[in-house]
């Protein structure tokens, strides 16, 4: 995660208080009730001992480049941790930002109550704990045997779409003997497959790894062959800021007939350049939506481009703002009439943490999916029915280590 992103979801809470004061709703008796009993069984449990390791996630084949970088490769290796508490509870998640930094954290939390860190119907209570948030969300839900959307209020999830985000420019690879666009659908056909009916395209070619005019075309070649052998899945396409505004406006010249989901980063967000591609958008009758907010987010200006009414999706890192911090951003995104997509690319831990915050929240139009396996990670179940992505409903985030830490 990189540095300014880390800063940045710090700044959204500074402390419980400047997070939390004034968030709360009208609650039922039963809710309150409910929240006692909860609060009173995270107290029972105090943290006894956080350890780290990591867990290989494999990719089903290579992934190439994007826009701006070189070959993705087959997999990461996921720092996590592993809280457990004196009563014998083991909660574990990715590790939010480096090691190091945790490490020095980690010491605040040993001989708490878990009940003074978290609280089920808010987070982590301080921002210096963000590095161990999701771990703490998986705690709570083993404590209090509830999947992590429960925790979030909903006892039958939220569903919504599920969309492939592992198709890159694998057209161009091997170097010495590029497959061509055969190669991205047959790609298209696994994922199709697995269960998707969404597919994100990874464009901008010209950007960095063809000549401009040839690497154009190949975008809209591959985005018309794609749309033309899937009529049945929805198309979105990933700049990766690749573009300027006007090459992005020849790019959709190219594709009159193809009907996008979504747009996502085309080119580095600013006003200006927003406002041109929305007026382009509405003079020529497209439909679909503009997302935005992955690389390096500017929070100042993302809120302005979607009040603006310039921007339609929210697409900030589930980890690099947090899942607490998720938590406190959806209400606002729902007053502005503004939907959400946490950007999710690199681990399918990542997704299945994203099909919680939906599943508890809702207002998210898709989810981004690494499809992936693992031999240290239980992944089975979690279950794709009819394009949608569906999280178990055991306790936590429902995935078992298989790894001894």
């Amino acid at each position: 995660m990189k540095r300014r992103t880390f800063l940045q979801a710090l700044n959204l809470g500074i402390a419980s208080a400047t997070l939390y004061n004034g968030a709360g709703q009208a609650m039922t008796l039963t809710s309150l009730l409910d929240n006692k009993t909860q609060h009173k069984e995270l107290s029972y449990h105090r943290i006894q001992e956080i350890k780290y390791s990591t867990v290989h996630m494999k990719y089903p084949r290579l992934v190439g480049k994007n826009a701006r970088l070189d070959l993705h490769g087959y997999g990461p290796n996921v720092e996590i941790c592993c809280i457990t508490t004196d009563k014998g509870a083991m909660g574990w998640a990715s590790l939010r930002g480096s090691r190091r930094d945790a490490e020095q954290i980690a010491k605040e939390l040993l001989g708490k109550k878990v009940s003074e860190i978290f609280v089920a119907d808010i987070g982590t209570l301080e921002a210096r704990h963000i590095p161990f948030d999701m771990a703490l969300h998986d705690l709570a839900g083993i404590i209090l045997q509830k999947p992590v959307y429960e925790l979030l209020g909903r006892k039958t999830p939220y569903l919504t779409d599920y969309y492939s985000g592992m198709i890159y420019f694998d057209d161009l690879e091997p170097s010495e003997k590029p497959a061509g666009i055969d190669r991205i659908l047959e790609e298209c056909r696994y994922d199709y497959e697995v269960g998707y009916r969404q597919f994100k395209l990874k464009i901008g070619r010209g950007h960095k790894w063809m000549p401009y005019k040839e690497g154009l075309q190949r975008d809209i070649d591959v985005t018309n062959a794609v749309a033309k052998a899937f009529p049945d899945c929805g198309i979105l396409v990933d700049g990766n800021n690749g573009f300027s505004v006007d090459q992005f406006i020849q790019y959709l010249e190219g594709i009159p007939s193809v009907k996008l989901f979504w747009i996502e980063e085309p080119f580095h967000e600013t006003v200006a350049d927003y406002q041109k591609l929305r007026s382009y958008i509405k003079k020529t009758g497209r439909i679909t939506l503009l997302a935005d907010g992955e690389a390096d987010p500017d929070p100042k200006l993302l809120q302005e481009l979607f009040e603006k009414k310039l921007l339609d999706v929210h697409l900030t890192d589930i980890e690099g703002l947090g899942f607490t911090n998720w938590r406190k951003l959806m209400p606002e995104l729902k007053k502005l009439g503004v939907q959400a997509s946490p950007h999710a690319w690199g681990s399918l831990l990542k997704t299945y943490y994203t099909a919680h915050l939906t599943g508890g929240l809702g207002n998210t139009i898709t989810i981004e999916g690494v499809t992936s396996t693992s031999e240290d990670v239980d992944l089975s179940g979690y279950k794709i029915q009819n394009g949608q992505l569906v999280p178990p409903s055991t306790a936590g985030f429902g995935m078992p280590l298989l790894k001894k830490i």
